[in-house]
């Protein structure tokens, strides 16, 4: 058997396992996918506690709906979108819907475009985990996931063009927040 038809195997049993809720194959798919799908929830998040109560709640849907699964489809995607989703619900959960006027957000600006360049992904992470959630989660979807703004509005119950603002918004945030990092730790 070649390794690729073993794998499918191993796959296909360890699915099957978890569908019997049998422990040993819901701790093997929660260690194989922890370390992926806490970026994912970390991204959603205000701090590491959020995205672990996210993740530990994506992972419960994962293990009570495992038998919806469609195999032949990467189990790592299926993951993901339950990650996503339970992120949404997360948001849904704790956001007050505010909306700013859009004229406000282009009134800010960062004074260095390039400082931008220069950042690590620990910072970028740490920058989008101080948006405001309505932000950091419009930006996810948009930049991150690749939605469109038809969908984040569906998604989130918002209009069309509050997804656009709190984007515009979300991006000009990070920009200067970014940039300020930069200019203050003498970069």
């Amino acid at each position: 058997m070649d390794i690729a038809l073993q794998l499918q195997h191993e796959e296909k049993n360890l699915i099957e396992a978890c569908v019997n809720k049998e422990r040993w194959a819901q701790k093997q798919l929660y260690e194989e996918h922890y370390g992926k799908m806490m970026g994912v929830c970390l991204r959603y998040s205000n701090n590491q506690d959020d995205a672990l109560d996210i993740l530990h709640e994506g992972f419960l849907k994962v293990f009570n709906h495992i038998s919806k699964y469609q195999p032949g489809t990467s189990i790592s995607a299926w993951i993901r979108r339950i990650m996503v989703n339970t992120s949404i619900d997360y948001y849904r959960k704790s956001i007050r819907r505010r909306t700013e006027d859009i004229d406000q957000a282009y009134h800010v600006s960062a004074p260095n475009a390039d400082a931008i360049s220069q950042c690590s992904e620990k910072e970028i992470l740490q920058a989008i985990q101080t948006l405001s959630p309505a932000y950091r989660t419009v930006f996810n979807l948009y930049v991150i996931e690749g939605y469109s703004h038809r969908e984040i509005a569906e998604q989130l119950g918002i209009t069309e063009s509050t997804s656009r603002s709190n984007l515009v918004k979300a991006r000009l945030k990070l920009k200067a927040l970014l940039a300020s990092n930069y200019f203050e730790y003498g970069k």
